[in-house]
């Protein structure tokens, strides 16, 4: 299947583009290539047992790229880096069966299982584009801007849409070389501008994985995707061992033809970019589809919709007294270094202001995510944020922006003795048996952010709305707190800059639809894209679909999907 890929994020003047092949100094402009094994980022990785608290690594995809010691500051497990870009934190599992924690590449923590197979060793596999079939295209672009002072800036796409894409910075030319770095999976890459080509080269840390030559495009990319084949049926969904038990549409009643009307529309690109539908109903899954080269082992970009699992550890730390309460005050919490901030408006922010978008903190402009984001933002996220001014009292004002939950991220940071990801994990995602996600971190490279950007498959996904919907509980243990729970999905106050004007919770949306003059509430948390759990108390069901609708103004198709299919198959 053949697409093409309009560029819109970068492009400049159109005129440098048109003249882009006519001056052969000129690199503005699209190059294209291919990837000479698209299997290149499969990586194996081999970890020995050595004496004094040493490990041998070995990393290798057909080859071996990284092969070398490394002394661990941890003595139960592995604490250490390669080049200060590759970094390791596991730890044995209860019976010394795994290393378990995380690998960090670029900004993205990859929460990894490294099996022991016997003799000291430990060997798993680490995808970090976290695809565990692979890249199912081997066509690579590479879009080149100028800059005013006369240097280049690079951009490079892969044809394989269900990575989330690179982010690119840390630009350096020498010559006719540009160096630069990915943020998101830490890859460094070279490029050697020649006459007629651009060599492109990708290493991890300073290895090199692949290579490739790339040449200029004057009709825009075109990339070929060969995703591999899936069923899509309402078959019951398969038990895979993660804590869901299965059944049948048919034990509850469900419409099975509104779900293969939808299928159906879905495949003839009705419904656009649609990756995963899945329903449980009544603590069972019960629908469960693919699209895409999506499946059921692919963590997929929550954007936003992570928000509400930021919501969910500020109440564990709560109830773990880190935090003592909603009504605390964020300068309580925040670094000394950035006291100063504090004004008579921001002395008043409370937690609660934090969790309800009503800080009154200027989330448009000066504290906006793109704005506190840009690369070329010369402070921290933090100094931006908190030096922002107020528009509104605290409370007074609810206005939707990722800087509310961003500083509830740092304040609890800031009171924990363990890093907040080993928290996160070890008080929510191990519970819950979630063990294939990936956490995002701030700028800092070492705090997870709770402003959003999340990977987790839509199964794990839909266990976090299900835990929701049981108070707290999962499997019949008990994880959040039931008031904390109950507490999150008041309705606290009506967000202000949204089309709906929602009622909002602690970073959940309140949303009410109306199928056959039934109205039904539900309570969800939601991400740009498509992103979306929706909890429907009165149906005992919870629904997730994931999607890829970011820049074409169908991030609310998910609703539709709900409205249109799903309702009326659970109300049949």
């Amino acid at each position: 299947m053949r697409k093409s890929l309009a560029i819109l994020v970068f492009l400049t003047v159109s005129a440098l583009i048109s003249c882009a092949q006519n001056n052969k100094q000129d690199y503005q402009g699209e190059w294209i290539g291919f990837l000479p094994d698209k299997s290149s980022f499969n990586f194996k990785v081999t970890l020995e047992k050595l004496e004094n608290n040493t490990y041998h690594l070995t990393i290798a995809n057909d080859k071996i790229l990284i092969d070398e010691d490394l002394v661990s500051s941890r003595e139960k497990g592995l604490l250490s880096d390669v080049d200060e870009q590759l970094f390791f934190d596991l730890k044995y599992g209860d019976d010394s069966q795994a290393l378990t924690g995380f690998i960090k590449s670029g900004k993205l923590l990859y929460h990894v299982s490294i099996p022991h197979v016997g003799d000291n060793k430990f060997v798993g596999a680490w995808n970090p584009f976290m695809l565990d079939n692979g890249l199912q295209s081997d066509d690579i672009m590479l879009y080149m801007e100028h800059t005013e002072e006369g240097n280049y800036l690079a951009y490079p796409f892969f044809g394989d849409q269900r990575f989330r894409g690179t982010y690119t910075g840390d630009f350096k030319k020498q010559a006719d070389t540009l160096l630069f770095r990915d943020d998101n999976t830490g890859f460094n890459f070279r490029a050697e501008l020649l006459e007629s080509t651009i060599e492109l080269e990708i290493f991890l840390t300073d290895v090199l994985i692949t290579k490739t030559s790339l040449r200029p495009s004057d009709d825009g990319w075109e990339y070929t995707s060969a995703p591999v084949e899936q069923a899509q049926n309402t078959d019951t969904p398969a038990q895979l061992n993660d804590g869901w038990s299965t059944a049948h549409i048919s034990e509850y009643g469900i419409n099975k033809s509104q779900l293969l009307r939808l299928i159906d529309g879905v495949r003839a690109k009705k419904l656009v970019n649609t990756h995963s539908v899945l329903i449980a109903k009544e603590n069972n899954l019960v629908f469960e589809t693919y699209f895409d080269g999506f499946n059921a082992h692919i963590p997929h970009d929550l954007r936003s919709a992570s928000k509400s699992i930021s919501s969910a550890m500020i109440g564990i730390g709560i109830e773990d007294q880190f935090i003592k309460g909603v009504d605390e005050l964020l300068y309580d919490y925040v670094p000394q270094e950035y006291q100063y901030t504090k004004d008579s408006l921001k002395s008043k922010i409370r937690i609660k202001d934090l969790l309800t978008m009503s800080s009154g903190l200027d989330v448009n402009n000066l504290a906006y995510e793109d704005y506190y984001q840009d690369p070329e933002n010369p402070n921290s996220w933090l100094k931006t944020v908190l030096e922002a001014p107020m528009v509104q009292k605290p409370g007074a004002y609810a206005d939707y922006g990722s800087a509310n939950p961003f500083l509830l991220g740092i304040c609890l940071n800031e009171r924990l003795d363990t890093p907040l990801e080993t928290y996160m994990d070890e008080k929510l995602f191990a519970p819950l048996g979630i063990t294939n996600y990936i956490n995002q971190t701030d700028d800092s490279k070492v705090t997870p952010y709770f402003g959003g950007g999340m990977l987790l498959t839509p199964r794990d996904l839909l266990k976090f709305g299900q835990l929701y919907l049981n108070k707290g509980q999962w499997n019949g243990k008990q994880i959040l707190s039931k008031s904390w729970v109950e507490e999150s999905f008041e309705k606290h106050v009506q967000l202000q800059d949204v089309r709906d004007k929602n009622q909002y919770g602690y970073l959940w949306w309140h949303d009410t639809y109306t199928i056959n003059g039934r109205e039904i509430e539900s309570i969800e948390a939601r991400g740009a894209g498509g992103q979306f759990i929706f909890i429907l108390p009165a149906l005992e069901s919870v629904v997730v679909i994931t999607s890829g609708n970011f820049r074409n103004g169908k991030g609310n198709q998910s609703r539709d999907i709900l409205e249109e299919f799903l309702l009326p198959a659970l109300l049949n």
